[in-house]
């Protein structure tokens, strides 16, 4: 079964658990309207990519694995888009889920989604590698390291932007690397720096998208680092320094993969992803 296959699948599966037995009509539907249809699936890809290329030895526990990264992640998208955030209507080319549920739905659909979570890790096994599982995820989902962390650099009077973008787009990328080498049983730490690497890309490249791009295009509010004065590597760097330094990043993610028989796989599935997220920015930039 192919990667995005597996992904689908292991979301759906995910999403009966949260339907198992009686529940608010409403909230179950606010679930599924958060969750499906998704996104580009981007770090359960790079979960399971990176599963593969350790072996891949339990790959109903790597599924598992990527299906609660991508909960989190979409659970994190609903809080953010709540009008105490990000205020915004539009996610996915379609309203918001607190614009088309109401915002006490929201708040309960995000908190719902973070707790299928780790429900979805804790039924994978009761083995000491599904407790690194949600040990990982964890880590990266709150304080002070995760994304929760990067949310709330948003509310001091200075910002360390180093660890802003380090907890509120790096942290799931960094599960995303550490979640798929535990899951074929090995360790975590050598594929940290590829996780750190990649989030750091795409921050900048998300930084340029919406300086760049129009809400049509993108499928969400652009504009919002400048509205909402939020650090930003065009605001920092200029929009040609911005795209410098997401080619320093890009080389120096494929650099630090890690030795294993899935390296070559790995750096081709990078230079992928930067050729997804890279030409459009650039081509904003030229409009």
């Amino acid at each position: 079964m192919a990667i995005r296959e597996r992904i689908e699948a292991s979301i759906a599966g995910a999403l009966e658990v949260s339907r198992d037995g009686p529940a608010p009509p409403r909230l179950a539907e606010a679930l599924r309207y958060a969750v499906l249809p998704g996104g580009a699936r981007i770090r359960p890809t790079i979960l399971l990519s990176v599963a593969t290329a350790c072996g891949d030895d339990r790959p109903a526990l790597a599924d598992a694995a990527a299906a609660a990264l991508e909960l989190i992640h979409c659970a994190s998208l609903v809080h953010d888009d709540l009008p105490c955030f990000d205020d915004a209507d539009l996610r996915r080319g379609k309203p918001s889920v607190h614009a088309a549920y109401s915002q006490p739905l929201a708040v309960l659909t995000g908190d719902s989604l973070i707790i299928l979570a780790h429900e979805v890790l804790a039924r994978a096994g009761d083995d000491l590698r599904a407790l690194r599982l949600i040990r990982a995820l964890t880590r990266r989902t709150g304080m002070p390291h995760g994304i929760c962390a990067g949310q709330g650099w948003e509310s001091e009077p200075e910002i360390d932007l180093v660890a802003y973008h380090r907890s509120k787009t790096a942290a799931l990328f960094i599960a995303a690397t550490e979640m798929g080498a535990i899951a074929a049983g090995h360790e975590e730490e050598a594929w940290h720096d590829l996780g750190a690497l990649i989030g750091e890309a795409f921050q900048v490249a998300d930084d340029l998208r919406d300086a760049l791009m129009d809400a049509d295009t993108l499928g969400k509010p652009v504009g919002q680092d400048a509205l909402h004065d939020r650090p930003s590597a065009v605001s920092e760097l200029g929009v040609e320094g911005a795209f410098a330094r997401l080619d320093d990043i890009l080389a120096g993610a494929i650099a630090s993969i890690p030795s294993c028989p899935g390296e070559a796989a790995l750096a081709r599935l990078v230079h992928l992803q930067a050729d997804l997220i890279v030409p459009k920015a650039r081509a904003g930039s030229r409009a």
